[in-house]
């Protein structure tokens, strides 16, 4: 299943209420037509500078660990001596992980789809240790059932007031929940909820697979594992784990930070297969402000959001913010203007720790939109 096509009367149909979302092509007529331009030798510049940002970073910070100096440092000094390079590294990693995400999606480039599976397998099977190809595959179906009850890919949805009749072990995964953000990801990866593995490959995701598919993904896990082996027979152990790990789980912060607070507001609504449209899952997606460089940095993974979701195989990441202002104006003049939701987060570490311990996946009753 496809991203909607645009038919003629997508162009000029208005909602029947005030509360029904555009469609996609009423969208698209919002937003420059630039916008829409995909153009390689942009993307891959992208690609090079956090290229070299994550070579010069994980770099310095292998020079550190293995100098006589740090060497000669008791073990807590050594983490603290080290801890703001680790997450300077995750940081260079995290917004690798973000042009690994434009070559899912085939916005590197549209003239050549080797660019993007070259650039998706150095950025996230290489340098973030996310097999490319099932990433890519679980995060499309993310796309195309964004904010369904039960639809949805990367986000399990549960039902508060139902929650005294989850599985003995979702409760204790509620029990625990503070303890496991640096980790949710490698168990998103390896344990394969709710998704699927994305290394070995079970679960919902691979269902109806073929054998060519499955082989395809395969290649993207072995080149994963064959990178973190090499490191760790390279490096050692303690180094592999303070040089190449304990980044990476500043990178999987990052990444579970930014897709936990873009589909969770104290206002957003699941739909079921009776109410759930394409848009009116990707407007209950949440745009968030972490700040001008933070945001240009993560080449506005946070802060245009809602437009990504609208057209993720369409807008690559350089055209996202001028795309997200050229919507919410558009969305103005149609009185709908309160249907784009947008959040100011400056204090992002504090507030996934406050809305992951509040709320975990659990979205209320009334928030579910059944008829």
């Amino acid at each position: 299943m496809l991203q909607p096509e645009l038919g003629e009367e997508d162009l000029y149909v208005t909602p029947a209420r005030n509360d029904d979302p555009p469609r996609v092509g009423a969208v698209m007529k919002m937003l420059p037509r630039e916008s829409f331009d995909v153009d390689t030798k942009t993307s891959l510049f992208y690609f090079g500078v956090d290229m070299l940002a994550v070579i010069a970073t994980m770099g310095f910070l292998d020079k550190v660990v293995t100098s006589d100096l740090y060497h000669s440092f008791p073990v807590w000094a050594q983490a603290l001596s080290v801890a703001p390079l680790q997450v300077l590294t995750g940081f260079a990693m995290w917004c690798m992980w973000c042009i690994g995400h434009d070559a899912g999606h085939s916005t590197v480039s549209k003239d050549n789809k080797w660019v993007n599976r070259v650039v998706g397998e150095i950025a996230h099977s290489v340098i973030c240790l996310t097999p490319f190809v099932p990433w890519a595959r679980s995060h499309r179906f993310h796309h195309i059932h964004h904010n369904h009850l039960t639809r949805d890919f990367s986000h399990q949805w549960f039902i508060r007031e139902e929650s005294d009749k989850l599985h003995p072990l979702f409760k204790i995964a509620i029990d625990t929940r503070n303890f496991q953000l640096p980790i949710l990801y490698l168990v998103y990866l390896l344990a394969g909820v709710p998704d699927g593995g994305h290394v070995f490959f079970y679960g919902r995701m691979w269902e109806g697979a073929s054998m060519k598919v499955k082989m395809d993904a395969a290649l993207s896990s072995i080149i994963s594992i064959a990178t973190a082996g090499a490191l760790w027979a390279n490096m050692g152990t303690a180094d592999f784990a303070v040089v190449c790990m304990a980044p990476w789980c500043v990178m999987s912060f990052w990444l579970f930070m930014v897709t936990y607070l873009q589909h969770h507001s104290e206002d957003g609504k699941l739909y079921t297969d009776d109410t759930y449209t394409f848009e009116k899952g990707a407007f209950e997606t949440v745009d968030r402000d972490y700040g001008k460089w933070i945001n240009r940095l993560s080449h506005h993974m946070m802060d245009g959001h809602v437009v990504h979701h609208l057209f993720f195989e369409k807008v690559p990441h350089y055209h996202l913010e001028e795309a997200t202002k050229a919507l919410v104006k558009g969305m103005d003049e149609r009185g709908q203007g309160h249907l784009y939701k947008k959040i100011d987060t400056p204090d992002y570490s504090q507030e996934i720790i406050k809305q992951f311990d509040e709320n975990w996946f659990f979205i209320n009753e009334k928030q579910v939109v059944r008829k």
